[in-house]
């Protein structure tokens, strides 16, 4: 054989690794689909903005915290002092329609 076609010839050891390469193995823990994972991947970059914390006196807006008082959001209203990024993310990864028309928020 010659030298030129032992250099073109690859081992099965080569192609093997070459197909694991492509991406990261797929979590079914974290997320729904491989569809879901790749999403997750796509928007790993993107920052966030604290929520703003709103403050209301006793005396304004009385319907609108009696209101919040009688459904019981009061915590649902206060925003979180610390969160993960990365969880916040997944949740976004995995809330993505992967068809359009879908609507399933698991």
């Amino acid at each position: 054989m010659s030298l030129r076609k032992l250099s073109a010839k690859r081992s099965r050891r080569d192609v093997a690794a070459e197909g694991t390469s492509a991406g990261p193995e797929f979590d079914s823990h974290r997320f729904r689909s491989t569809e879901h994972q790749q999403r997750f991947e796509a928007i790993k970059g993107w920052s966030f903005h604290r929520e703003r914390r709103v403050q209301l006196r006793d005396n304004e807006y009385t319907d609108f915290q009696e209101e919040i008082a009688r459904r019981r959001w009061t915590s649902l209203v206060t925003p979180m002092a610390k969160f993960d990024p990365e969880i916040v993310l997944e949740f976004f990864a995995n809330a993505w329609p992967t068809e359009e028309g879908e609507r399933d928020m698991r």
